[in-house]
């Protein structure tokens, strides 16, 4: 097997993500390493035109035995299928390690093996406990109590205790071998599937990083998170008007997403574009009048204090 690629699972509601995503993939990949597209087999004609010496794009078919026609604790089935995909993507024995990356991602620096993998060969394990998500109101209101109990209850079932549970969101470096051990000393002793384990929990990631520390199968090379994720439109506005742009994202992260669940129904502006077009977006006609109004009338002011 090699001994990295990356991992797409997609669908044609995520063409045009996906379309970017391989764009930013062909720009940056400095490597030569591959990608496969896993997409429903009704879906492999469109995305065939992604098909390159580095893309291979190929059927969910081989795994959809595990998957599920119904919702999980009012998650859609397409939302658990492709956590499935992930979670049994090793067994296709295609590579050693892979690197699950989102339909929404762009890349923003060239990348290589070594932003994956450490110097023995073992990757890198993104752990962090988000502290920065906990101090966002509108973070911790939506998403941070569910999602804490959630990540509660796969510690729990796998025995694993700390007093800082570390995990992420997503884009994490899978190990084959983990994996393996996950379902070979965990899932089969309870006589468990991959749907077994998200309906307790539907966090693939966390599943695997909680059950590295616990087994430490292999060394945990540990880093913070390699793709910056916007995960909330609050998050994104944050960061345009602090004047981050691009260039200032690729100095820590390979890629970046704003997250399609609250984007999809807007324009978000490219990554290299300025603040006024970033904010666009965001920001009706009335409260941009709003906003020239009080600028002129701040300007007048500051003109007539000067004129005194």
């Amino acid at each position: 097997m090699t001994p990295l690629v990356l991992l797409l699972k997609s669908y044609r509601g995520d063409f045009d993500y996906a379309r970017r995503l391989v764009s930013s993939f062909h720009a940056h990949n400095a490597d030569g390493l591959d990608m496969y597209v896993v997409v429903p087999e009704a879906d492999v004609e469109i995305f065939d035109s992604f098909t390159t010496d580095h893309i291979h794009v190929m059927s969910e078919e081989p795994l959809t035995h595990y998957f599920t026609d119904h919702e999980i604790n009012g998650i859609r089935p397409g939302y658990i299928n492709q956590e499935i995909v992930k979670l049994a993507f090793w067994e296709l024995g295609l590579a050693d390690n892979y690197f699950c990356v989102d339909s929404d991602a762009e890349f923003v620096r060239d990348f290589t093996a070594s932003d994956f993998l450490a110097p023995d060969g073992f990757p890198y394990t993104v752990l962090v406990e988000d502290k920065d998500l906990k101090t966002d109101p509108a973070y911790f209101r939506d998403y941070w109590t569910s999602r804490e109990k959630s990540i509660a209850a796969i510690a729990e079932h796998v025995g694993f205790q700390d007093e800082a549970v570390r995990t992420c969101h997503g884009h994490q470096v899978f190990n084959s071998s983990v994996l393996q051990s996950w379902k070979e000393d965990f899932l089969k002793p309870r006589s468990w599937s991959y749907l077994d384990a998200l309906k307790v929990s539907p966090y693939e990631f966390s599943w695997y990083n909680i059950w590295l520390q616990k087994t430490r199968h292999i060394p945990i090379h540990q880093r913070e998170p390699l793709v910056k994720v916007f995960h909330s439109e609050h998050e994104h506005l944050s960061g345009i008007l602090s004047g981050i742009d691009q260039h200032d994202l690729a100095r820590a992260y390979v890629a970046v997403v704003i997250n399609s669940n609250y984007a999809r129904g807007i324009d978000v502006a490219p990554l290299n574009a300025g603040k006024a077009q970033a904010l666009a977006p965001y920001v009706s006609y009335s409260e941009w009048f709003q906003v020239f109004s009080t600028k002129v009338r701040s300007s007048l002011r500051a003109w007539t204090n000067r004129a005194r």
